[in-house]
């Protein structure tokens, strides 16, 4: 998977939105113990989003995108985006793997840090 920044928050990491097709290309063409599997991000957690995170949203653009541009087999590229507070909505537009560990652990702790 390839992590893109789609949020362009300094705390996420991951590949600038406009970096990820040439990223895309380098992986398929030049890295042969490297398997591209598809795009994830984190993206911002909108508690009061009345519309499509617009997270999301870019990244189900680039991956149309990538396809296009580098002849992919849109079907073959997977999305990973959502976590536990959004994971239906990611779903919903097209994420084929989500993140749920804190509603299967709980929150984490963080005071000891």
């Amino acid at each position: 998977m390839v992590q893109i920044n789609t949020s362009g928050e300094d705390a996420k990491n991951g590949i600038s939105p406009s970096s990820c097709e040439e990223l895309v290309k380098y992986i398929i063409h030049e890295c042969d113990s490297l398997r591209f599997l598809g795009l994830m991000t984190i993206g911002t957690n909108f508690e009061t989003l009345t519309e499509p995170n617009p997270d999301f949203l870019l990244l189900v653009k680039l991956k149309e995108s990538i396809c296009k541009g580098l002849n992919l087999d849109i079907k073959k590229v997977e999305l990973s985006m959502g976590m536990s507070s959004n994971y239906e909505e990611s779903i919903q537009l097209g994420s084929t793997n989500v993140r749920v560990g804190s509603t299967i652990f709980g929150e984490r702790d963080y005071s000891n840090q």
